[in-house]
């Protein structure tokens, strides 16, 4: 009751991609199918990794946390666009807060957990003989302690900041699942706090992560340069550049959508980058992470036919 006395609007209808018939059958097909595949492949990842002492390493631990996002992240936005391909999309206010909560908190804490990807990467290659004391196992868990609580502090900051707003109508949310943008633009109060806030969060959480991500990368690529042999070259630019495909494809997304002018546009080319952050990269982060990583292969037979 609490709850309604603040807002005029109990549900909202999420926009769906499509009114063609054979389209929303296309792309429920695609949809499910990136569901599943992210789902089985992340899910895959974190119990071999868990379950082979051979792995229990910074650079696979560090990897069960982005699967782990991965897996959040797609539970929380996917179901929704299922439904809204087969039926009418709505989703209540509580559920739409749930939704944008979780979808902010995974969004958040892995921006964050590349940068410190990209620095074990960084010190298992350019300081090779302190790697195990600069990333022991007291320094990982701090690590990605730091990661999921600074990612759950803003996810409950901005949701909190969207709670306190009112909504009177419409109810149409201009895109596939609930974001900050787009359900910001539905509020019939001020959105000038939340507004700064989240310009705030975006640039601490991309302008300083990405940056430092960037610095580890370019001491990578220097250090590999200086290498005399060709094998020791090879070898490690195996080891960072998966890590790098993954990072410049998940940045890219994320800063056009958070960063660039005119937030909560509602066009085509938003909701394809928004599908490429929560459906598409989810999917390939397993593949990108294991199919070129003869360790992980040669500790589980079963991949080792994906090695070409």
């Amino acid at each position: 009751m609490a709850l309604a006395n603040q807002t005029a609007v109990s549900v909202f209808i999420l926009q769906s991609f499509t009114d063609e018939p054979w389209l929303q059958a296309a792309l429920f097909c695609l949809f499910f199918a990136l569901f599943v595949v992210a789902l089985a492949g992340n899910g895959l990842i974190t119990a071999a990794i868990c379950c082979s002492p051979n792995l229990h390493t910074p650079m696979y631990f560090f990897l069960v946390n982005l699967s782990v996002l991965d897996m959040i992240c797609t539970s929380a936005v996917l179901p929704k666009v299922l439904q809204g391909l087969v039926a009418e999309s709505a989703i209540s206010f509580r559920g739409c807060l749930s939704q944008l909560f979780f979808v902010t908190w995974a969004l958040s804490a892995e921006l964050q957990l590349f940068s410190v990807m990209a620095y074990d990467r960084h010190v298992a290659i350019c300081r090779p003989l302190h790697y195990g004391a600069l990333m022991g196992g007291r320094v990982c868990l701090s690590l990605a302690a730091f990661v999921w609580c600074v990612g759950a502090f803003n996810a409950s900051l901005l949701t909190g900041l969207v709670l306190r707003l009112s909504f009177c109508g419409p109810n149409l949310i201009a895109h596939f699942f609930c974001e900050i943008p787009p359900v910001l633009l539905l509020s019939c109060s001020p959105t000038v706090v939340p507004d700064v806030t989240t310009v705030i969060a975006d640039v601490f959480l991309s302008g300083v992560t990405f940056p430092l991500t960037l610095a580890s990368y370019g001491c990578i690529v220097a250090s590999i340069v200086r290498m005399r042999s060709a094998t020791g070259r090879r070898r490690a630019f195996s080891s960072c550049s998966s890590h790098l495909l993954a990072v410049t494809l998940y940045y890219s997304t994320v800063l056009y959508t958070y960063i660039r002018p005119g937030l909560g546009s509602s066009g085509p080319l938003d909701k394809a980058v928004a599908v490429l952050y929560t459906a598409v990269t989810p999917t390939l982060n397993p593949l990108i992470y294991t199919l070129r990583n003869k360790k992980f292969k040669f500790s589980f037979p079963i991949f080792q036919g994906f090695t070409h």
